[in-house]
């Protein structure tokens, strides 16, 4: 496991990654920056990495939890319900890759607007 930075406006988090080849796939491909997209309570953002799905992916996810979505080719981190959630679960658009695990709160990315600039870069 790798202990990776997610950084944007005022906002941090370190993450564990998983023992997965979506997490191999994206360590490979840092530092890289992005612009975030919103869709609910969900930022996501288009990452150059390619994947397949892999056999446990899912598009319920629990807070804390990063995905990549195959098919946009973009990490996402869902910290609250989405248009497409029953209750107040989060579920994502599609099924997708889990690939790294955070402690920190995800909530905080309530700050973060849609444009944004956002950073991901292995932890010091």
């Amino acid at each position: 496991m790798t202990t990776i930075c997610i950084t944007t406006g005022n906002v941090s988090l370190r993450a564990q990654t998983l023992d997965t080849p979506t997490a191999d796939a994206i360590l490979a491909q840092l530092p890289l920056q992005s612009r975030v997209r919103c869709w609910g309570d969900e930022i996501y953002f288009e990452v150059p990495v390619s994947a397949t799905l892999e056999i446990d992916a899912r598009d319920v996810v629990t807070a804390g939890e990063f995905a990549f979505w195959v098919e946009g080719s973009c990490i996402a981190i869902g910290f609250g319900p989405t248009p497409v959630s029953r209750g107040d679960e989060i579920r994502l658009a599609a099924r997708t890759n889990i690939w790294a695990r955070t402690r920190d709160d995800v909530t905080q990315l309530r700050a973060i607007t849609a444009g944004d600039t956002v950073h991901v870069k292995i932890a010091e």
